[in-house]
């Protein structure tokens, strides 16, 4: 991503936050400034245009230290943010529900506690006095630092309280046989329009940064009758700051413990590669960068059709479209337009497919008695050969780990494994 493509990234970011933009500076310094970050001229720019423009905020692009901050304000006497800042206001505003505001809350507080400032010195008291009374008294700077430190634990512990209980519900959503689908992207590539277009629901999907927060489940159903729960997730962004990603822990389990990630990407976005990459990255931090993932290309109706129609085997110059560099990229993408509606049973007939592969083969005898375990094979996984012998019912096919788990045919299971009984009792 270039240095004006951020900056427009950052321009929509700023008008997401509710904030109109009237100018853009940029400055390239061999090193950072570590006292304003930007060289005193560039500095004394930026105040001038604050005059011309009677504006009264300043957003960089990029994660300033608490010195900085400090100077700079006091320097342009008006209120500055960096990225991460603004990222953490536009959260705040869209969280609807009580977890999304404890997780944010926390990401706040994470990023705050390390800018705390001893503006607040001159309160310093000096103690009178008595056995552990002497000497100075506490700052209101450290009486803030340690308000703060208790409500992140109290924080830390409620989320604590909602992961577990999640997992409760994966667990338990893992007894019904539902394979799990989550829907990841970059912010306002399309998630949630997808998720509406799949399942006939309404979720929020606003053309803008970040409009949902909150994970949303939904049944759908596949072509061959299996249903599927689908869930769309947080957008990613480039610089997404550590503090979210670490806050959101909870919401982003859902993502490490899907059986399919279905990747979207804006097909009509310049820089939709660069955009691809950052979501991948993500992926890796959470630990779910092994996880098998099904790349859609959303919004073609916006992309020139003579780009879709070449072959992404073909051979192009450096100078290709960004879309058919990650067609190389990436074999055999999904090509939709969720808004359109095409494409959409191409897509679900992939996922099917995609959900097979992760299955394990299986082979076994199933014991006459045991006809529901049959049932279950057929409602759950794929059925290859059945031979009717006098010792029972010999099964090729595959089957979800979970469904081999329950009914004992792993060789080796741990506790996400719902079931460790052997054939005969597992469907008691």
């Amino acid at each position: 991503m270039t240095l004006d493509e951020s900056l427009d990234e950052l321009e929509r970011l700023t008008a997401t936050a509710g904030a109109v933009a009237v100018s853009r500076v940029t400055q390239r310094l061999d090193a950072i400034n570590p006292g304003t970050y930007i060289g005193s001229g560039k500095l004394q720019e930026v105040k001038a245009l604050l005059h011309e423009f009677d504006a009264d905020l300043v957003i960089f692009d990029d994660e300033l230290s608490a010195a900085q901050l400090r100077n700079i304000e006091r320097e342009l006497d008006c209120k500055v943010l960096d990225r991460t800042a603004l990222i953490l206001d536009i959260f705040a505003m869209r969280a609807n529900t009580r977890e999304a505001a404890l997780q944010i809350e926390l990401a706040q507080y994470a990023y705050r506690l390390p800018r705390l400032t001893r503006q607040w010195t001159h309160l310093s008291r000096q103690a009178v006095g008595g056995v552990g009374l002497r000497g100075p008294g506490e700052t209101q700077l450290e009486i803030d630092r340690r308000e703060i430190q208790r409500r992140m634990s109290q924080i830390r512990a409620e989320l604590e309280h909602v992961r577990q209980q999640r997992g409760l519900r994966r667990r338990r959503r893992r007894r019904t046989g539902i394979s799990v689908v989550s829907i990841v992207g970059y912010t306002n590539a399309g998630k949630s329009t997808l998720l509406n277009a799949l399942s006939g629901s309404e979720v929020l999907a606003e053309d803008k940064l970040f409009a949902t927060l909150d994970p949303t489940t939904k049944n759908v159903v596949l072509p061959d009758g299996k249903r599927v729960l689908f869930t769309d997730t947080v957008g990613f962004i480039q610089k997404l700051p550590t503090e979210l990603v670490v806050s959101f822990r909870a919401t982003l389990e859902e993502v490490h413990e899907a059986d399919l990630l279905v990747h979207v990407a804006d097909a009509s976005d310049t820089n939709v590669v660069e955009k691809v990459i950052a979501v991948e990255q993500v992926l890796a931090e959470i630990g779910a960068g092994d996880k098998p993932v099904l790349m859609v290309l959303n919004k073609i109706d916006l992309v020139d059709p003579d780009v879709l129609s070449r072959s992404s085997h073909e051979r192009f110059s450096a100078a290709m479209p960004p879309l058919m560099r990650l067609r190389e990229r990436y074999a055999e993408p999904v090509l939709i337009s969720a808004e359109q509606g095409v494409g959409l049973g191409e897509l679900l007939a992939a996922v099917a497919d995609a959900l097979a592969a992760t299955m394990m083969a299986v082979e076994t005898v199933i014991p006459y008695d045991m006809g529901d375990a049959l049932n279950l094979w057929h409602e759950h996984g794929l059925v290859d050969t059945l031979d009717y012998a006098d010792d029972g019912i010999h099964v090729t096919g595959r089957l979800p780990r979970w469904v081999a788990g329950r009914l004992g045919l792993l060789p080796d299971r741990d506790e996400d494994d719902i079931a460790a009984e052997p054939l005969m009792s597992a469907l008691d």
